[in-house]
């Protein structure tokens, strides 16, 4: 996660007020062709819009300012926009309270947070006990944001004995963390304040007695330091409350140790596991998902400031050749998901004091179902299975290497594991179905049965008959059989005529797992069809799924997309008239290579945050990470795997593309804006359809992260009237 740029407004009135005007009489501002040609391994890369890169430029803001403003008035002459937003905030509001982020601990007080049906933002509430009343502790409704926006939280982790928790705040989705530690007694802040968080792979962790935490912290950049140094040298310190943090000492980092090796573009972070007398030193390289691991026993002194002459306390677990992606301490044993030898992962065991990943013991070996998680409580190891995307939750007991299958509760098709604790009896799980919603339960391994924690209630919404769904595998370009999720009305008719949303995403082995989303009745009880396609490049069917849609393999995740489409097109749910998809972030490439390889199949596109230049993304701050996921253009492979993947490349001139509307949050950490902007000015240049596209701009967002419910709720009904717009199920614009 990078920090959110601060975008101003263009300052030259003159090019404002000429965009403006253009706008609003009908058209949208025409970006300036100003070509730029690169040479890789003998390939001539022309970029027509790499000025719009600079995102300081005023002219540059001008263009995009001038974008949202005609987007905005066109959506707001879509006839049906006003009812669908409404619509969706009646459906949200269905519960009282949504309720996630729980935490249990030992001594039976609860943090979770918690966002009202009438509120807009999540806060951070805490029990003495589940059946206790709740006290409010941090509200970020009540906090402004120079200049305008709003703060979230962006993470909290509460210490072992709950009197203190350490969260952090973001503005406007900038992802852009300050860590503040409040002291839950009276509800107030300390003084402590950490700025350049680290967070996104691992919360800051509390030591035993409360005293302080070990957490991670970007560096501070010099003036003019280039974009791609903003991940550069995170190093991970030691925290002791009341203290300076920037006198904080090191702990775990790049050339700090001569046993522990990693790169300047790593995540190093300590992993602190309650009841274990060993550290875990985690090393994740950007963001590819093997990890490499040390343990280090906690009395070794890992924060002290010299090092000269004192032996190294870190002992290697594992590498990245061990494919490792995932871990659980309990006492001085440590339980790893690897991949290594097992396509569709195992967990195995090895000890803290003298690792041995190569005779470690196999507790759950490789089968055909894929697991992708496991966790620790007090009483056994729990084990996350998946199988497509349904999960499934199975318990081995410490000293006994059966696995004991969990049956979910009220006949559940899918659950996940939310929660864990070595000091906590059980599990905490969640519950899920495409078509209805689940509930939040506490597992009892004593009894065997689940308890409801009646921190989610059920809402009026939540189970609404007369919807179904079907489970189908779809022949993709190559023969292999891609899953594929359909939800629908009762009673629908294959006749082509049922405008249909087809999503998928295809990218770090994530899987687009079994949900359920009150909102997408809005779209269902008009008729339409949704459909989650499972491409490869994500995780569905384990490590080879997600390494058959990266890289050179990447053609795989957008042509299994376009078999999905095809497939709901020949059987009758749709037709190319009817069917839209969606895309975002990575699946950005997805979605926006499928509208350039197929633009016949699809009547319009979302293309949200997407990643729509990919020869450009090791360029920008958080692209650097992503080398390892997607490739470099350095290296002349991956460079030929880039450029294919590059939605940006693909657009031709003169080619009848279908309705498209980019969305990118100004603020996005993640994938830079300009990404958007470019692909808006080529499309708008190259389309011979005669069908609009639109950028819709948000000044008070980012990557989606951290957005306000309004945000959200607002984009989707935006979203859902443009595509039923071009879908000719509502009347064309006055």
């Amino acid at each position: 996660m990078r920090p959110g740029r601060s975008v101003a407004l263009a300052s030259s009135i003159g090019l404002l007020l000429t965009f403006s005007a253009l706008s609003h009489a009908g058209t949208p501002p025409v970006a300036p062709v100003r070509p730029v040609t690169e040479e890789h391994w003998g390939v001539q890369v022309a970029d027509p819009y790499r000025y719009m890169e600079d995102m300081k430029s005023p002219e540059v803001q001008t263009w995009i300012k001038g974008q949202a403003d005609y987007t905005d008035s066109t959506l707001a002459r879509i006839p049906i926009r006003d009812a669908l937003f409404a619509r969706i905030k009646e459906l949200d509001s269905g519960r009282a309270f949504r309720v996630s982020g729980i935490h249990r601990l030992a001594n039976g007080r609860v943090f979770y947070l918690k966002v009202r049906a009438e509120e807009n933002l999540p806060k951070l509430y805490t029990r003495a006990s589940l059946t206790d009343a709740e006290k409010l502790l941090v509200d970020p409704s009540t906090m402004t944001v120079a200049g305008g926006g709003h703060y979230s939280i962006s993470f909290y982790e509460p210490s072992h004995d709950g009197k203190r928790v350490a969260y952090g705040l973001a503005a406007s989705g900038s992802e852009d963390d300050v860590l503040h530690v409040l002291d839950v007694a009276t509800a107030t802040d300390l003084s402590d304040r950490i700025d350049r968080m680290e967070d996104g792979y691992t919360d800051p962790q509390w030591l035993a007695d409360g005293s302080g935490f070990y957490y991670s912290r970007r560096q501070r950049l010099a003036p003019g330091a280039p974009e791609t140094d903003g991940y550069k040298l995170t190093r991970s310190y030691l925290h002791r409350l009341g203290t300076d943090p920037d006198k904080d000492a090191v702990a775990f980092a790049m050339d700090l140790w001569p046993n522990v090796s990693m790169l300047d573009v790593d995540f190093p972070s300590i992993v602190l596991a309650e009841g274990s007398s060993f550290a875990i030193g985690k090393i994740k390289h950007g963001d590819s998902n093997p990890l490499t691991l040390y343990s280090a026993p906690l009395g070794s002194r890992l924060d002290v400031s010299k090092r000269e002459g004192m032996q190294s306390p870190w002992k290697k677990i594992c590498d990245v050749a061990d494919s490792v992606t995932d871990f659980a301490v309990h006492g001085s044993d440590i339980y790893l998901l690897t991949a290594h030898g097992a396509p569709r992962f195992k967990v195995v065991k090895t000890s803290l004091a003298s690792p041995d990943f190569a005779h470690a013991t196999t507790i759950v070996p490789a089968s055909v179902r894929v697991i992708d998680g496991v966790a620790t409580s007090k009483d056994a190891l729990y084990v996350q299975f998946r199988k497509a995307g349904a999960g499934e939750v199975g318990r081995v007991a410490y000293g006994n290497a059966r696995l004991q299958p969990i049956t979910l509760p009220e006949k559940f098709p899918s659950g996940r594991i939310v929660q864990a604790s070595p000091g906590v009896e059980g599990v905490t799980i969640e519950t899920a179905a495409w078509t209805r919603a689940g509930l939040t339960y506490t597992y009892n391994p004593g009894n065997n049965a689940f308890s409801n924690t009646r921190l989610n209630p059920v809402g009026k919404f939540d189970h609404v008959p007369g919807f179904e769904s079907v489970e189908v595998e779809v022949r993709s370009w190559d023969g292999v059989m891609v899953p594929l999720s359909i939800i629908y009305k009762a009673g629908t008719r294959l006749d082509g005529s049922n405008p249909t949303y087809l999503t998928g995403y295809g990218s770090y082995g994530i899987s687009r797992n079994v949900t359920y989303q009150p909102t997408w009745l809005a779209w269902l009880e008009r008729g339409g069809v949704i459909a989650v396609a499972h491409v490869r490049g994500g995780g569905e069917f384990g490590e080879e799924w997600h390494l058959a849609g990266q890289k050179a393999n990447k053609p795989n995740t957008w042509k299994d997309f376009i078999a999905c489409a095809e497939y709901l097109i020949a059987r009758g749910y749709t037709s190319p008239q009817k069917l839209a998809g969606q895309g975002g972030s990575a699946g950005g490439i997805l979605i926006g290579r499928a509208i350039t390889e197929r633009p016949d199949l699809f009547a319009g596109a979302l293309l949200d945050v997407g990643a729509l230049d990919a020869t450009r993304m090791e360029f920008t701050m958080n692209g650097v990470p992503n080398i390892q996921e997607f490739g470099t253009v350095t290296k002349e492979a991956e460079f030929h795997a880039l450029y294919e993947m590059s939605a940006y490349q693909h657009v031709k001139d003169g080619t009848r593309y279908p309705a498209v509307m980019l969305s990118h949050g100004i603020n996005d950490p993640r994938v830079d804006p300009w990404m958007s902007a470019k692909m808006c000015a080529r499309l708008q240049a190259a389309t011979a359809s005669g069908k609009p596209v639109l950028f819709r701009v948000d000044y008070q967002a980012g990557h989606g992260i951290g957005s306000t419910k309004l945000q959200t709720l607002k984009s989707q009904a935006d979203k859902f009237a443009f595509l039923l717009w071009q879908m000719k199920v509502v009347k064309p614009l006055p």
